[in-house]
């Protein structure tokens, strides 16, 4: 049976053509000479290893036969019609590049036709300025470097040479799959050309004498993966056809992604990374490689929603079916979850246990909660009292906060222990009177909550940690996505979920995506990364026009990691595309209208409804933006706790976003902020009004970054 290799095909296909051409690769990995098929060499090809294949009357796939290892494999190039298949499979040609040993389909072009003699030079006016350098020259490139060094083809690396600017190079980059591209983009930076190496880990090339056996191996290399992918079984090769490339992260990946996704580690392990970087990516694809290696491990993949939890839940579904996904985190499999069902999932499985946990965490005896503490109780509290703290500790956000971050981490159960208990991070320092105070109000709080029988979300993970501590792990492995925004007591019942030891915790985050919690460090939780830290720089995503302007919203903040590190930007895009558009109104309905007749244009010019995104502050402006859309004749629907659909343009918040792409995006402006949320500003103390601005810049940092090619920001004065 052949082996199928595919590549990120140069033509795209309709859905009924996809379906034939699956229907020819299937056959084709069954039995290459299966009658119909029609594998035939083309007569002077340019190269003797190409052939063609009928996937219908007038569409053919192009390919090239290798029969190395003693094993016939076919590398699809791709699907065209007939003549235009037999016009390109007489040119392309599979070959090793000779200075870094990896493959590169590359086509012999026709003769030109002659080239007119060009105009005489002309000198230019004495007022025009003299061009900058290409940005290659400024960054110290030569054609030695990308030539002889790196394996560029000359006539890219002359292109890129040439180029005067990163958005010239990335265009560049755009046209050339695979290595190449990814080369191209590590050029435009100040990255030296031995990390570039190291990154795409290039090595030289031995020759073996067999040139098809020489193919399979380049073809098998790191970075080769990024551009061809093995395909295990006709499942995943239907799989990878019918996805096309918006699946195509599925199956190609960066090497640095896929070092990660498949490395082992001796303990917790860290990667960071912009929005777009693919840590997502990694974590699907390291959920698949550990289930894979051992079926009967407990596996478990966490984020903090549960839309996010179902996002990831779909999508290693889409990578790999048959990974067994888990309904019980004890249970061999991936279970995949948010970390607030995760808290609930223990707390139900330890039955009537679950006392001594609540009694070691908040000092009373109670048995199994009853439900989840409404919101809004720190507000009946407050109103309640008759406090002599003030305004600045006297509210919501002070309170929870010092609840969740202090008193709960440390099972602090009376005035007390709360008398003494440190409080690192925490901006308002607090003295005998005022702890007693705040613990009369925390204590207030506990009582209402005891009374309901309920635990908030924090409490909840705090049972459930203590219930874990001492059980030696029900869980071999756990993997945690945006883990910016997980809070202490989260922390703590995942590194008691899963025993210190070999890849025990794999962390993702983001600290400029941190759009819910508050500052964390990792160490103060017995999670002690120690080294085994990583940074992925590189968006997949976003344009690099559109990076820079969600970069800029973070320009001024001081944001630090969970290693209590000062987070650094430095992010680069792989595509190029429009500058963001940004539209100026003077009322709510120049905003509606201008909305609406931007989506008509691009719904015009091809983008199906469901690609574009409007993206809001709040579920009030979501359903005002809805129903204006409809109104004016373009079909909208709110978004919200529900999976998007099809045929209408999506309308949520930009909480909601988190997580999603859209070809693209609209950014509708909230207005002047509110009177109320003025007030509740200017009442927080300076370290959590702080926090929320933040918060504020990352969330439209977030929702910029949403956009895949286009982006439109309306803001109204």
């Amino acid at each position: 049976m052949p082996t199928i290799i595919m590549t990120k095909w140069p033509v795209k296909i309709d859905g009924s053509v996809k379906a034939k051409a699956m229907s020819f690769l299937q056959k084709l990995s069954a039995d290459d000479a299966t009658p119909g098929l029609h594998v035939e060499p083309i007569a002077g090809a340019a190269d003797s290893r190409v052939r063609t294949g009928r996937v219908d009357q007038f569409w053919r796939a192009v390919m090239f036969r290798l029969d190395g290892a003693g094993e016939c494999h076919y590398v699809i190039h791709g699907v065209w019609p007939h003549d235009d298949a037999i016009t390109v499979a007489a040119r392309v040609r599979l070959k090793v590049n000779p200075i870094n040993g990896l493959p590169q389909i590359e086509e012999a072009e026709p003769a030109a036709p002659p080239a007119a003699d060009p105009p005489a030079p002309t000198r230019p006016a004495e007022s025009h300025p003299t061009p900058a350098e290409p940005l290659m020259v400024q960054l110290g490139r030569t054609r030695a470097d990308l030539v002889d060094r790196l394996g560029v083809p000359t006539d890219v690396a002359d292109r890129a040479l040439a180029a005067p600017n990163e958005d010239a190079i990335l265009d560049l980059a755009q046209r050339h799959e695979g290595w190449l591209g990814l080369l191209l983009v590590d050029l435009a930076t100040q990255d030296s050309i031995d990390t570039i190496v190291e990154r795409l880990h290039l090595e030289a090339p031995e020759q073996t004498g067999n040139d098809d056996a020489d193919l399979l191996r380049s073809l098998q290399q790191p970075a080769a993966q990024a551009q061809f992918a093995f395909i295990d079984g006709q499942e995943e090769l239907r799989r990878v056809i019918e996805n096309g490339d918006f699946g195509s992260w599925r199956v190609f990946l960066h090497p640095e992604q896929r070092h990660y996704a498949v490395r082992r580690y001796r303990g917790p392990f860290r990667l960071s990374g912009g929005a777009g970087t693919g840590k997502t990516v990694v974590l699907l694809h390291r959920a698949r490689a550990l289930a894979r290696e051992r079926p009967d491990a407990r596996i478990v993949l966490t984020t903090f929603t549960t839309n996010l939890a179902d996002a990831l839940r779909d999508g290693l579904g889409q990578l790999d079916p048959t990974v067994q996904q888990a309904t019980a985190f004890t249970a061999p499999g991936v279970y995949v979850t948010s970390v607030d069902a995760l808290a609930a999932a223990v707390i139900r499985a330890a039955g009537d246990s679950i006392a001594d946990a609540i009694q070691a965490v908040l000092g009373d005896a109670r048995y199994a909660p009853t439900g989840r503490t409404p919101t809004g109780r720190w507000r009946d509290v407050i109103e309640a009292s008759a406090t002599p703290l003030p305004p600045e500790i006297v509210n919501e956000t002070f309170l929870s906060a010092e609840y969740a971050q202090i008193v709960l981490p440390n099972k602090v159960k009376n005035e007390n222990e709360y008398r003494r208990v440190r409080r690192p991070g925490r901006g308002v320092a607090l003295d005998r009177a005022k702890r007693d105070s705040v613990w009369a109000l925390i204590a207030a709080y506990r009582a209402h909550c005891r009374i309901d029988g309920t635990l908030d979300f924090a409490e909840a993970a705090a049972v459930a940690a203590a219930h874990l501590t001492g059980s030696g792990g029900e869980a071999d492995h756990v993997l945690v996505d945006e883990g910016q925004d997980l809070s202490p007591t989260h922390w703590q019942m995942l590194r008691a979920l899963v025993a210190e030891g070999d890849d025990d915790l794999f962390i993702a985050e983001d600290s400029h995506q941190r759009i819910y919690g508050s500052r964390t460090v990792l160490g103060r939780y017995s999670i002690k990364i120690v080294g085994r830290s990583q940074r992925l720089s590189l968006n997949y995503r976003t344009t690099a026009q559109n990076l820079r302007y969600a970069m800029a919203m973070l320009d001024g903040g001081d944001y630090v990691d969970l290693e209590e590190q000062a987070e650094v930007t430095g992010y680069r895009s792989a595509r190029s595309g429009p500058a963001p558009a940004v539209e100026a109104v003077e009322s709510l309905v120049a905003e509606l209208d201008t909305i609406a007749d931007r989506i008509r244009s691009w719904c015009d010019g091809g983008a199906t409804p469901e690609t574009i995104a409007v993206l809001v502050a709040d579920k009030f402006q979501r359903e005002r933006v809805v129903n204006a859309l409809n109104e004016r004749g373009v079909p909208a629907r709110a978004v919200d706790r529900d999976r998007p659909g099809e045929g209408r343009v999506l309308v949520m918040t930009m909480h909601r976003a988190k997580g999603m792409e859209f070809a693209k995006v609209v950014l509708a402006d909230g207005g002047p902020q509110s009177a109320a949320e003025k007030v509740r500003l200017k009442g927080l103390d300076a370290i959590e009004r702080h926090e929320a601005e933040l918060r504020a810049r990352s969330l439209v940092y977030v929702a910029a970054t949403r956009a895949r090619d286009e982006l439109l920001v309306v803001q109204r004065s």
